[in-house]
């Protein structure tokens, strides 16, 4: 017994040092500031980014290092910046004690600087009942798209409420993939009316998008009735290619100048052989504002809006596309200022009722459709107006390849003995290549299990 209870004695005293210890290692820490749990805040408040900033992945270190340095000037009073108590941490519920100027010693929480959105941009010019064509365009875009779009819309007066009400119906999952303006229909030289009714109602209005949109630096636009079947991304990834003069990028009116309309009708200046069609129209805004042009007009140049309506007057009564004819006497007297890209980025019913003449489309599909003539909405090329109503009537959110591709893929049976329709693989090589692109970018890639 008096073993066992020598025993016990010893252990009470081991337990008892123990606790003592201990107590003694809280009071040391706790004097000390806490100064060593900083850091583990501080990741955790880098680590927390918007999920939309996954592009910028690549930058996470230098920010977190930045937001690092931001804390120590913090804690001896330096390098604080306005707002910085909405920070992430004290929405979470974090706190930080450290040596500090503040009231209550308090450290503000750190908060990421955000990076500017890389968004894409897209104009269109809507007027007359061009409301339903231009919003199969928008969603053509967004179907097939990687990154986000902003939506840059010219509409008359009883249209731009109609668009927003529409536009602000789609789903969340794709309202959540763009943003969108609406902006009136203006020209900020010459008579407005006179504008208007230069080609197609208010088509015009392209000329004068560097001159409104002073503040995008890049743009594409489209005519209503063109159809993406393959990203965006694609076609806004041909800025890279521009040289130190480029600032427009344009295809050709025709592959052909024995038919093309330019090389055997047109009593105005053009560019190249065959000319080019606007339809589809990728800009430098930047460069075409600071950018002054040769011209017929006087000896020196002149900058983009300077030129517009003296160009105007001058050729009014030899032009018959209205503003396209205008971009191609500019770019006659530039040439060295457009960038030309294939035809199979603006693909028109020329491109296949003359024979197939746009060798581009054979090989890699059709990449932009421009279905101009009218042609989704009558019977005379049954061809394109198969995906346009395809596109037209798919409902978001379903199964691209069972209610887009596939539909297609069967109504085209019906058009194999018609001019454009007799070379189906032109219009279905891309649509199905670009459908399975985005699936692996969307689906496949976010289930992958990290290695």
């Amino acid at each position: 017994m008096p073993h066992r209870a020598a025993l016990t004695m010893r252990i009470h005293c081991r337990v008892l040092l123990i606790a003592l210890c201990l107590g003694l290692f809280l009071l040391l820490y706790f004097l000390g500031g806490n100064g060593g749990a900083d850091d583990p805040l501080l990741k955790e408040v880098g680590a927390d980014r918007d999920p939309e900033d996954h592009r910028s992945s690549p930058r996470l270190s230098d920010d977190r290092r930045r937001d690092a340095k931001l804390a120590r000037k913090s804690s001896t009073g330096e390098g604080e910046r306005p707002g910085r108590q909405d920070g992430r941490a004290a929405r979470k519920g974090g706190s930080m004690k450290a040596k500090s100027k503040f009231p209550g010693n308090v450290l503000l929480p750190v908060t990421r600087r955000r990076l500017p959105e890389d968004l894409m941009h897209l104009a269109v010019v809507a007027c007359g009942n061009r409301l339903d064509e231009t919003l199969t365009m928008l969603k053509s875009a967004l179907l097939f798209s990687l990154k986000k779009i902003k939506f840059h819309i010219f509409a008359e007066d009883p249209l731009a409420p109609q668009f927003e009400e529409r536009l602000n119906q789609w789903p969340q999952s794709i309202s959540d993939r763009f943003k969108y303006s609406i902006y009136p229909i203006s020209f900020s030289v010459g008579d407005a009316d006179e504008w208007k009714k230069l080609f197609k109602p208010c088509a015009a209005q392209r000329l004068f998008l560097p001159v409104i949109l002073k503040d995008v630096d890049s743009l594409l636009y489209v005519d209503t009735d063109v159809l993406f079947l393959r990203p965006m991304d694609d076609v806004w990834m041909l800025l890279k290619s521009f040289n130190q003069t480029q600032l427009a990028a344009m295809a050709p009116e025709h592959e052909v100048p024995k038919i093309g309309w330019y090389s055997r009708f047109a009593r105005h200046p053009f560019f190249g052989v065959t000319g080019v069609n606007s339809g589809v129209m990728l800009m430098n805004l930047t460069r075409i504002r600071s950018t002054l042009f040769k011209s017929s007009l006087i000896p020196g140049g002149l900058s983009w809006e300077d030129l517009l309506h003296p160009l105007y007057q001058k050729y009014k009564n030899h032009i018959t596309w209205g503003d396209q004819d205008l971009l191609n006497i500019i770019f006659h007297y530039n040439p060295e200022t457009l960038f030309i890209f294939p035809c199979q980025w603006n693909y028109r019913p020329d491109h296949c009722m003359y024979g197939s003449n746009c060798k581009g489309a054979e090989d890699e599909g059709v990449s932009i459709l421009h279905g101009n003539r009218g042609v989704y909405h009558d019977d005379k090329q049954p061809a394109f107006k198969v995906v346009y109503d395809a596109i037209h009537d798919f409902p978001f959110e379903d199964n691209m390849f069972q209610s887009l591709f596939y539909p297609i893929q069967n109504k085209f049976l019906d058009t194999v003995n018609t001019l454009c329709g007799r070379i189906p693989q032109v219009f279905l090589k891309q649509i199905e290549k670009t459908m399975r692109k985005v699936f692996e970018e969307r689906v496949v890639r976010h289930v992958r299990p990290r290695k």
